[in-house]
């Protein structure tokens, strides 16, 4: 299966590409689509989608992650972070890939161990676990390379526990997951 990892902006938008071959993971691509300050916001989010477009068609994904917003002490921050993340749903929809969205501790712990983790600790795990350098791509990628890391984890762990014999109660739990990510509209 191949992810697309998404770290949304409205500047500066980090993408990250691998395949899940079930007992790896391999790097694809990743980088940053990019817009100049400059310009004003609606022509900066045009071009960040047209360049995620272009990742996306060139890339086909099956699935698409992109980082949920989380709240912060500025306003204005969480406005212009829902307005980049907007243009990546769309840019996801459009895409056809399943659509998935993971809150920054969730892909930090499953990158690292720890939901509270460092970004110099998330860039050390994401390079270790896909065999890079340290500081072989902007801290942008590095964020949507852990973003696909986060979901090739959750899907080998929904694997593992749907083919194990499981006590009804991680059944209920595990259909209850299931449920609420049909409901969120990750389907094609």
């Amino acid at each position: 299966m191949r992810i697309c990892g998404i770290d949304p902006g409205t500047r500066v938008v980090g993408f990250g590409v691998v395949d899940d071959l079930g007992g790896r993971v391999a790097l694809v691509e990743a980088g940053t689509a990019t817009a100049p300050a400059s310009k004003p916001l609606a022509e900066r989010l045009a071009k960040i989608r047209d360049q995620l477009n272009a990742v996306l068609v060139r890339t086909r994904p099956d699935a698409v992650v992109v980082e949920r917003a989380f709240f912060g002490e500025n306003p204005q921050s969480l406005i212009a972070m829902g307005e980049g993340r907007g243009i990546a749903l769309v840019c996801a929809h459009d895409s056809g890939a399943a659509l998935f969205e993971y809150s920054p501790a969730e892909i930090k712990k499953a990158v690292t161990g720890s939901g509270g983790a460092t970004k110099a600790r998330v860039a050390a795990m994401v390079a270790v676990l896909l065999g890079t350098k340290l500081d072989a791509f902007k801290s942008d990628a590095t964020d949507a390379l852990a973003a696909s890391l986060c979901h090739a984890q959750r899907r080998h762990l929904m694997r593992a526990t749907s083919t194990s014999a499981a006590s009804p109660e991680i059944e209920a739990l595990l259909a209850r997951a299931q449920g609420s990510r049909r409901r969120r509209g990750r389907g094609r």
